[in-house]
């Protein structure tokens, strides 16, 4: 699930939320849900938690049971989690209904980390177990540990622009690449040893970006395998755990030990926040939210914390009936064809389509594309984050929540990076944001 926008970001500004989440459940994991809440998990020796956030601060929590840890968003409209200490994957809805897989997770496998994939399933590590989990939204698992050099101890994991999926090597000071079929590739020239690389995002530039927990660095590896570190701007010690990318176009991350929120640009430079946050907070998890903030866990202090992007401001969020906002198969039009041209960019003014209001400041939407003529990456513009990769031939779908443009014209943009051909575009909308 991706939160995505135009704009630079501007001011910022945090508030911290504590109403309605258990004392000591340690909150730790954090993504953007389908219904237009943060969902979060909650650890701890008494409390075993899934909690829901609204982005006006408003908390559910749903009991689960286990050592939980990540979370994403699946392509199924659900939840998905890992359960470290039981060696399974949860998956609840919307409406908190919880069911967990075991079978074919290899006992003391200690999944961590979890991803919705270009193919439809969810990926996840197993950081005792060396080895990379799928599972179907069915429950299926399969499990890869062929290519993964012994005491890597795979933790954070990405989708990334290329259709295969990233994961950082906390035990070996590696970057791993896994394509849908299971064949790895590691990639270690030019990361500090040490480092210990902790999670990992796709950054807007369309490469890669992790964090080194231990040696207080920002790295970025492109698709080809080359790596950067930046290290200029950061206070030490920070103890970087958790990144993003964020609705401005930058990425933007947690110090546990500096008790800051961290933005790197895409060039590198970094700016720390620090003002707002109550001491030994114990920063972890960070997401973008559907509000164009970002949202992050308070381990220690059981809260959530939300540091402002810009400008940009919603404050209730408005289901529908899925309906089609555009679809360029069809004639010619401001919501139909042309298909998008190789390297082109496309504006579509949404407002009034299917209900969006001119207020509507996100919408909720499943984005496709089909019939690619070449491989490429769908972005959204002018931030250039990456909505979707895909194949030549390969129809793709992705949930995201995406913002309008600031000027209030109520546009959608979208860019690709195909070499050449054309590639069809399908958008449909189930809510917004005013």
């Amino acid at each position: 699930m991706l939160g995505l926008s135009s704009g630079a970001a501007q001011g910022q500004v945090v508030t911290e939320f504590s109403a309605g989440i258990s004392a000591g459940s340690g909150p730790a994991g954090i993504a953007a849900g389908p219904d237009g809440s943060l969902w979060f998990t909650e650890q701890g020796p008494i409390v075993s938690q899934i909690g829901r956030i609204t982005p006006l601060g408003v908390v559910t929590e749903f009991s689960a049971g286990g050592d939980l840890e990540g979370i994403t968003a699946g392509s199924d409209g659900n939840l998905w989690f890992t359960d470290a200490a039981a060696d399974q994957i949860g998956r609840i809805t919307t409406a908190g209904v919880v069911t967990k897989f075991s079978q074919g997770i290899t006992a003391d496998a200690g999944p961590l980390v979890i991803t919705a994939g270009p193919d439809g399933n969810l990926w996840f590590t197993e950081s005792f177990g060396n080895r990379i989990g799928r599972i179907t939204p069915l429950g299926v698992v399969t499990e890869f540990s062929a290519g993964i050099t012994a005491g890597a101890a795979p933790r954070g994991i990405t989708a990334g622009p290329d259709g295969n999926l990233w994961f950082t090597e906390f035990g070996g000071d590696r970057i791993g690449r896994i394509t849908p079929l299971g064949v790895v590739s590691e990639f270690s020239t030019g990361i500090t040893a040490g480092a210990l690389p902790r999670e990992i995002v796709t950054g807007p530039d369309g490469n890669l970006w992790f964090t080194e927990e231990g040696a207080d660095q920002i790295g970025r590896i492109s698709p080809l395998g080359v790596v950067t570190e930046f290290s200029a701007g950061i206070t030490r010690p920070a103890f970087i755990l958790g990144i993003t990318a964020g609705s401005d176009g930058n990425l933007w991350f947690t110090e546990e030990a500096g008790n800051r929120i961290g933005r790197i640009t895409p060039l590198g430079v970094v700016t720390e926040f620090g003002a707002g946050i109550t001491a030994h907070a114990v920063l972890v998890g960070i997401t973008a939210g559907p509000d164009g903030n970002l949202w992050f866990t308070e381990f220690n202090l059981s809260q959530i914390g939300r540091i402002t992007t810009g400008p940009v401001t919603a404050t209730s969020f408005h289901t529908t009936t899925p309906c089609r906002v555009l679809d360029t198969r069809n004639a010619n039009g401001l919501l139909g064809g042309p298909a998008l041209a190789a390297g082109a960019s496309r504006d579509f003014f949404v407002t009034g389509a299917c209900g969006i209001p001119a207020a509507a400041v996100s919408i909720s939407l499943n984005v496709t594309i089909t019939q690619a003529m070449s491989a490429g990456t769908l972005f959204t513009l002018p931030a250039q984050l990456p909505v979707l990769a895909f194949q030549a031939g390969m129809t793709r779908a992705n949930n995201a929540f995406l913002l309008l443009a600031a000027d209030g014209s109520g546009t959608l943009s979208f860019s690709n990076d195909m070499p050449s051909g054309t590639v069809h575009l399908i958008v449909d909308a189930n809510g917004w944001w005013e």
